[in-house]
């Protein structure tokens, strides 16, 4: 955190792009806090608030007791009455202990109450593989969360779309559920804290191209683009959609792109069944049927708990070369 004043990083990784933002925003809000376990002394359970109480004090970064409902609920609270808090639970695999407090009460009470009131809360978590933490500390659940109207959902794969969506979130008085893959803390980009591009409900092409798309969110869309830079071999140039917000769905860019080149690759870390993958598969069946020269695969995690075997977990898991060979059989 030395360089906290800087406006560019050359190099920044999506760990530091987080504090910052939080630290940004609670330098200039003094209504913003955190809440969660282990978030003050400790730092965060992969270091993103770390040095943030040292900074803003105890009474804004405040470490709870273990208890999932209890930090929800204290925040749905805290937000109803003036304040903006930046609630952390450790994984998403937990959001089922807190459902009724994030589905029917932060969710709802800006309707319920006839707009009179709303929930600026942030809720942080992270998901996804790649650490070997079994079935119950490794899943991506994020479909769960985008069936919930009244809740924004956030992936953001690179540190720029990190720090600007994180504080865009965090100034909405709306509830937003922001995910992070644990296997994105530690990499790296730059971030230009005067330049905002990242928007709720804007996709970033990350690759141009003209023969395919291939469409992602969060950890997938890193291994989609050394995907397509091993497509370039081949002489495929894919297309790839890096959809950054889940809720709201930035469906315009995706028919758009899908339209233009006729095939389509949607990939994603969540299950196959009912996933976010069958949605926006659904979505280019609707409106890019008569454009398709084949139909739109979907390659998601199978529909299995995950394994805590690292060579299992990694199987269970879309990969970059499988990535290759569905788009090598679009071509077909």
């Amino acid at each position: 955190m030395s360089d906290i004043e800087k406006d560019y990083f050359e190099e920044i990784t999506y760990r530091d792009a987080l504090r910052l933002a939080m630290h940004d925003e609670m330098n200039e809000n003094k209504n913003v806090i955190i809440m969660g376990e282990d978030v003050a002394k400790y730092g965060g359970a992969y270091g993103a608030t770390k040095g943030l109480l040292d900074i803003f004090g105890e009474n804004r970064v405040i470490d709870t007791p273990i208890s999932e409902p209890s930090i929800i609920g204290a925040s749905v609270g805290a937000a109803m009455t003036g304040l903006k808090p930046i609630a952390e639970l450790m994984y998403v695999d937990f959001f089922g202990m807190s459902l009724d407090q994030i589905a029917n009460q932060a969710a709802k009470i800006r309707y319920m109450f006839g707009g009179q009131t709303s929930v600026p809360m942030v809720l942080r978590a992270q998901g996804g593989t790649g650490r070997s933490g079994g079935a119950q500390h490794s899943q991506s659940l994020e479909s769960w969360i985008m069936h919930i109207p009244g809740l924004y959902l956030v992936m953001p794969s690179k540190p720029c779309d990190a720090y600007h969506l994180l504080r865009k979130s965090i100034q909405l008085d709306d509830p937003v559920v922001f995910l992070e893959h644990k296997m994105l803390y530690n990499s790296k980009g730059s971030l230009d804290k005067k330049n905002i591009d990242a928007e709720f409900g804007k996709a970033s092409i990350r690759l141009e191209g003209n023969d395919i798309t291939i469409i992602s969110y969060s950890r997938m869309v890193n291994i989609a683009e050394e995907a397509a830079i091993e497509l370039k071999k081949s002489n495929i140039n894919a297309e790839v959609i890096d959809l950054r917000s889940l809720n709201p769905l930035d469906k315009e860019n995706i028919i758009k792109s899908v339209k233009k080149n006729k095939r389509a690759l949607v990939v994603s870390e969540g299950h196959y069944t009912s996933s976010v993958a069958s949605e926006i598969t659904s979505i280019i069946f609707e409106h890019c049927f008569g454009d398709l020269l084949k139909p739109v695969i979907r390659y998601t995690a199978e529909d299995t708990p995950v394994p805590v075997a690292p060579n299992l977990e990694k199987e269970s898991i879309p990969s970059m070369e499988n990535i290759v060979n569905f788009s090598k059989k679009l071509m077909e």
